[in-house]
């Protein structure tokens, strides 16, 4: 793969042959599972590895709740990681929560941290090495010393900028866009649906392939291109606020876009009486149609 800064990747084969440096005592390398279903963790995991558990402990309530700085400090330092630690992550379902594990560190100004390319399904397809072996690493010192608001998007800010041909993509399902109600996998949290005026859907797994992996760079360029604005930064937008930072990792982080994760999401927007709400009904078939 060629993208413009390969640093935020993590190969499971680069991986696998240096597992060591990330079973060690010291805190200079942390491997940290993050999987929509904790107890997946419990079934076998990557040696080494320890769990954040995403509901639990890397947010504060559904929708644009972060934990707070105090909780981070101790929910890192207590899996032995300090502000210097190369961190990665990594889980189920294609990255999907690891994604917003790896925002969330960056919004508390984490530098190095990285995604595993594939996650959990990749690992698995490969059949590398797993453990059910939980390892216990010292704890450390970890100190917050501010955040990166470049990455995060506000709803005022965005409704201030929807007349300006800011990009807007909806990763949400097809279903869930054209404001109906969500899958029952999906948290029903609002009861407005729908999606945010000019927003574009553009569902979340397309940036990925089958085996979990990040396709591309010229596959990902052909699916934002055209939501890559040199003056406007782009949003990305889900339910919850989960869905939307792995779009944000593939604009930001892998094709040096800018754009923000609006983590608020669909739950604060849709609560705001005030905020705008587009539906789309799908085409009604003619006579004769198929």
């Amino acid at each position: 793969m060629s993208y413009p800064d390969t640093e935020p990747l993590c190969s499971a084969e680069w991986l696998r042959n240096h597992l060591d440096r990330f079973q060690s005592n010291t805190p200079d390398y942390r491997l940290v599972e993050v999987d929509m279903d904790p107890e997946v963790y419990d079934e076998w995991h990557i040696p080494g590895a320890v769990q954040i558990n995403w509901e639990e402990d890397i947010i504060d309530g559904l929708g644009g709740n972060v934990i707070d700085p105090t909780e981070a400090e101790s929910l890192f330092g207590e899996l032995g990681i300090t502000q210097d630690t190369t961190i990665v992550v990594y889980g189920d379902q294609a990255n999907w929560f690891a994604g917003h594990a790896y925002w969330v560190l960056k919004y508390y100004q984490h530098e190095d941290v990285k995604i595993l390319d594939g996650g959990r399904r990749y690992w698995r397809i490969q059949d590398y090495v797993q453990t059910q072996s939980v390892p216990e690493y010292p704890s450390q010192e970890y100190v917050i010393e501010g955040t990166n608001e470049s990455i995060r998007g506000y709803k005022d800010d965005i409704l201030d900028t929807l007349n300006e041909e800011r990009p807007i993509i909806d990763v949400r399902n097809p279903q869930e866009y054209r404001g109906e109600k969500p899958p029952a996998e999906i948290p029903n949290t609002t009861d407005r649906e729908g999606h945010i005026p000019t927003a574009d859907n553009v569902p979340w797994g397309k940036a990925v392939n089958a085996d979990g992996t990040f396709k591309p760079e010229s596959a990902l360029r052909d699916i934002y291109g055209n939501h890559i604005d040199a003056e406007n930064s782009a949003v990305a937008y889900c339910r919850i606020g989960e869905r939307s930072s792995v779009t944000w990792f593939v604009l930001s982080e892998l094709l040096g876009a800018d754009a923000v994760n609006y983590d608020g999401s669909w739950t604060e927007w849709a609560a705001d009486e005030e905020a705008p709400v587009e539906t789309k009904t799908p085409p009604v078939a003619e006579e004769g149609d198929d």
